[in-house]
């Protein structure tokens, strides 16, 4: 018998949802904040840390297996879009019986008849109450850094709106990357309003825009994961400062006035100049150019010491870096 190759996608796990609504009970609610759902508990808690909430266990409806989720207090997340091509629309129409109808905007992929919304109530099918035509439904693959694991969560959302204003967005990031390499974005819900039939309707569409990038950084290639990791740099770990060193103490320990200015020197190139500084170590300079006493014949017999008179005419600051010579207060 012989073998056969499968040819196998492969992609990450996925680790939960990211909804615009949940449940009270049976009752649908809309949401202006993400709610967030899992399978996983440890999930659920971090989002709650993140973005506030109070996780709770839930069972969705028409299921019996128990998850978790958190309504949160964040109307915006951070998330990457991953590489390949993170998004798929249909227009669905479900019922409790599972997916009825799942079309791409001209046939019907369940039974391979023309898109049955359109034929029935024309372009501005999308009107009509939701339950007698399908709904736009756009899920984008997303991963969110901050939270653990390498899997991916699914933004999902049944608004016409968001629908076109996604596949936009994601088309244009893909132009740029060849869907290659990570995205930095923001999911955030908007809230909006239409007039139709003289009646105001709102609701939450959930916008998907860069974040920390430009769109010359996004169309012009893959960006590195580093960048798409940390756009702005806000959250770059600080550098554990070293202690300052003692320049004091190291110039005591000078034996010439080269090593001074060898302290000086350090001192400029770690930012810790200062005028009190470069007084001292100017000071501590000028005692190692005194010449050392020497031994020489005691007083006479009136007390005096024989000595001879030579003029210096060098300047004291002669040698000394010209960025602390007298008047420059150290400053370069």
């Amino acid at each position: 018998m012989g073998s056969r190759l499968v040819n196998i996608q492969r992609r990450a796990a996925e680790h939960g949802r990211l909804r615009t609504g949940y449940t009270q009970g049976n009752k649908p609610m809309r949401s202006s904040t993400w709610v967030i759902t899992s399978h996983s508990e440890e999930h659920v808690r971090t989002a709650a840390g993140l973005w506030g909430g109070d996780p709770q266990s839930w069972t969705p409806l028409n299921s019996k297996i128990e998850q978790w989720r958190v309504i949160t207090k964040a109307s915006s997340i951070e998330a990457l879009i991953t590489p390949g091509d993170p998004l798929n629309q249909y227009n669905e129409m479900w019922s409790a019986g599972g997916c009825q109808r799942r079309c791409d905007g001209a046939t019907e992929l369940l039974t391979r008849q023309p898109c049955i919304c359109a034929r029935q109530f024309g372009e501005d099918w999308h009107a009509q109450p939701k339950g007698r035509v399908c709904s736009a439904t756009s899920r984008l693959n997303v991963m969110l850094p901050d939270l653990s694991g390498m899997g991916l969560w699914r933004a999902e959302t049944h608004s016409f709106y968001a629908a076109s204003e996604w596949g936009g967005m994601v088309d244009m990031v893909l132009a740029g990357t060849d869907g290659r390499g990570f995205v930095p974005v923001t999911l955030r819900i908007e809230p909006r309003q239409v007039v139709r039939d003289g009646q105001t309707k709102r609701f939450p569409v959930v916008v998907v825009e860069l974040r920390g990038i430009t769109p010359r950084q996004a169309l012009a290639g893959p960006i590195s994961t580093a960048l798409a990791l940390d756009p702005t740099g806000s959250r770059a770990v600080a550098a554990i400062e070293a202690p300052r060193p003692d320049y004091l103490a190291d110039a005591e320990a000078a034996l010439t006035v080269d090593d001074v200015q060898d302290v000086y020197r350090a001192a400029h190139a770690a930012g810790h100049l200062d005028e009190p500084l470069v007084e001292a170590l100017k000071a501590r300079a000028e005692e190692l150019k005194a010449p050392a006493p020497e031994a020489g014949p005691g007083p006479d017999e009136d007390g005096a010491y024989e000595v001879e008179v030579v003029e210096d005419n060098e300047s004291p600051a002669a040698g000394w870096p010209a960025v602390a010579q007298p008047g420059s207060k150290g400053e370069q």
